[in-house]
C-alpha cells in the first residue's frame, strides 16, 4: 500500500513516472474502497480478550499492547538497494518492522535481502507481484498478483505471508474474498510521509512524527532515497515519547490476523 495510495516498486528508470502516478493516486485516499468493515488493532485485541481467543500471533510473546504504547513501523514496495542499510539500523536499535514486499523486480532481484528480513525477526508480508490496483482486476488476476508473491516469499523463507497491503489501499469485496482464500489479512495505515514525493529526510521524519499515535501503523517505503536516512530519527524520537515498536501481528495480539479482514488504525 502505499501511503495514502502509493508505494511502487519500480526500477529507478521508471521511478519518476511511477512516483508521479503514486502522488496523484494518493491525493485524498488512504482509505478508499475500505467500506465500513475495517477493524482497528485495539478492537481486534479487545475482541480477542472478550472471547478468550488468546492464541498469540507469531512473534508476539513478551509484548502486551494493552499496556504498552505500541506502534508498528512498516515498509512497502521493497526490498531495494537501501534495504540492507535499513536492516542495519533496525538491528542496531532493536526495532522489529513489517515489510510488505513486491515480487517483480524486488523479491526476485534481492533474494538475500528477503532472507535477511525474515532471519532477523521482521514480519515478511505481501504487497502484490507488480503493484497493480487490485480493485480493478478480476478474481483470477487478483489471485495471480497475490499468490505469485506468496510463492516467491515461501521459496526463500519457508513461510508464506499472512498479511497483505493492497496497492494504494484500494480494496473491494473481490479483493477481500481472494485474500481470505489465500490466508491474507489486509493491512492499511494511519501515518504516512508521502515519501514517494520527496527526498527530504527531515520532512519525512517530521511528517511521521506529527502523525504518530498509539496503536498506529506507520507507512514508509525503503525504495526511495530520502526514506531510510529518516528512520533513525523517527525511531529515537518515538522511543523518547514512550512508544514500543512492534510488528503488525504483535499490534493485533492476542488476536491472530484474520484472513480477509481489513485492519486500519
Amino acid at each position: 500500500m502505499l501511503s495514502r495510495g502509493r508505494g511502487t516498486g519500480v526500477r529507478r528508470a521508471r521511478g519518476r513516472s511511477a512516483a508521479a502516478l503514486l502522488a496523484v493516486a494518493s491525493l485524498g485516499l488512504a482509505l478508499t474502497g475500505c467500506g465500513d468493515n475495517a477493524v482497528s488493532p485495539r478492537s481486534a485485541r479487545n475482541d480477542a480478550l472478550d472471547t478468550k481467543a488468546m492464541a498469540q500471533s507469531s512473534g508476539a510473546a513478551g509484548v502486551d499492547c494493552h499496556k504498552a504504547k505500541c506502534i508498528a513501523l512498516t515498509f512497502d514496495a521493497g526490498p531495494g538497494k537501501h534495504t540492507p542499510q535499513l536492516l542495519d539500523t533496525l538491528k542496531e536499535k532493536k526495532v522489529p518492522a513489517t515489510f510488505f514486499l513486491l515480487g517483480k523486480n524486488h523479491v526476485e532481484k534481492y533474494p538475500d535481502t528477503v532472507r535477511r528480513i525474515a532471519a532477523e525477526g521482521h514480519e515478511v508480508a505481501n504487497h502484490t507481484w507488480s503493484h497493480e490496483r487490485l480493485d480493478k482486476l478480476s478474481a483470477d488476476e487478483i489471485h495471480t498478483e497475490l499468490n505469485s508473491t506468496q510463492e516467491a516469499v515461501a521459496k526463500l523463507t519457508g513461510r508464506k505471508p499472512v498479511l497483505m497491503r493492497p496497492p494504494q489501499g484500494r480494496t473491494n469485496k473481490t479483493v477481500t474474498e481472494v485474500s481470505k482464500e489465500l490466508g491474507l489479512s489486509q493491512i492499511l495505515w494511519s501515518a504516512t510521509a508521502k515519501d514517494y514525493s520527496t527526498n527530504d529526510s527531515a520532512l519525512i521524519e517530521k511528517r511521521i512524527l506529527d502523525q504518530a499515535d498509539r496503536d498506529g501503523i506507520i507507512l514508509l517505503h525503503d525504495i526511495y532515497d530520502g526514506t531510510v536516512p529518516a528512520v533513525p530519527g523517527i525511531i529515537d524520537t518515538l522511543k523518547e515519547r514512550g512508544f514500543t515498536f512492534v510488528t503488525v501481528p504483535q499490534l493485533l495480539a492476542p488476536a491472530p490476523p484474520k484472513p480477509g479482514q481489513l485492519y486500519r488504525p
